[in-house]
């Protein structure tokens, strides 16, 4: 079979039994299609669904002989690191190249090309509508009385580094109609993740506050540590406690647990104050 990858169109010759996997939102999509009991090995970063091979390996750094101990007939990376598609190629391992998303579309294309790759296409197709139809009942669940509510999406703080919306994040946060703050300061250099001063934070009084940081491994930036920010006091979002707490993992990863994010930002909306 041949799956058009960010590398191109890749062959798998044959359904793969040795799979390693160097991305941990690969390793979740893996899992969710029915491939889990072909995946031999994960990089360090995976840790979800319980019980994950964890391994040593890194797809930041990938080392090619460590990884060629484990034998694979398939390997899946979010990024072409190290020579890591070409170092592989030579010893006859296919390489499946899936970055991180850029729009909704992305993630669900990434599922079912990871599907078809393995062997689990009808899976991957099934797990892809139930993604859809639990974005959209929560988007519904969640109403329309909160268009035009203004929020920080808090990436890291000291320094403060948010999402636009022109990111794959600020286009989720996007289906509720809200208002992003740091969409006036950014820059084409940004990439769309731009640096905010706490002033700029501060006078632009966002209503809504979420926290991609809130785990200790991210900075531990819990609602309670921000709420006691010197200066933070007179920002809405602090005075109304609507201050969510992300779960860090499933805000990075944009695989089969993204309608759980969703799910956490409608929950959140339906306790704001209405715009």
């Amino acid at each position: 079979m041949t799956v058009a990858a960010a590398n191109g169109q890749v062959t798998v010759k044959t359904e793969p039994k040795r799979i390693v996997s160097l991305s941990p939102t690969a390793t979740e999509d893996l899992y969710a299609v029915g491939a889990g009991k072909q995946v031999v090995a994960v990089d360090s970063s995976s840790n979800y669904p319980s019980g994950v091979p964890v391994t040593s390996l890194s797809g930041l750094t990938p080392n090619l002989e460590a990884i060629i101990k484990y034998s694979p007939d398939l390997v899946v990376a979010s990024a072409d690191s190290g020579g890591l598609v070409a170092g592989l190629t030579k010893v006859g391992v296919p390489v499946l190249i899936e970055p991180a998303a850029a729009q909704l579309n992305d993630a669900y294309q990434q599922i079912e090309q990871l599907g078809t790759a393995t062997g689990h296409s009808s899976q991957a197709q099934s797990t892809v509508a139930t993604m859809k139809s639990e974005i959209a009942a929560d988007v519904k669940l969640a109403g329309t009385g909160h268009k035009g509510l203004s929020y920080f999406w808090e990436v890291s703080a000291n320094p403060y580094y948010s999402a636009t919306s022109t990111t794959f994040i600020g286009q989720v946060v996007s289906l509720f109609g809200l208002k992003n703050i740091a969409d006036a300061a950014d820059k084409a250099s940004d990439g769309g993740y731009p640096e905010l001063s706490q002033e700029y934070i501060v006078t632009a009084k966002p209503q809504l506050l979420l926290l991609a940081d809130n785990s200790a491994a991210d900075g531990g930036q819990s609602p309670s540590v921000v709420a006691a920010r010197p200066g933070w006091s007179g920002i809405p979002a602090v005075k109304t406690g609507q201050i969510v707490g992300l779960n860090d993992d499933i805000a990075s990863r944009w695989g089969p647990r993204l309608p759980q994010l969703v799910a956490q930002i409608a929950q959140a909306l339906q306790k704001a104050p209405t715009s």
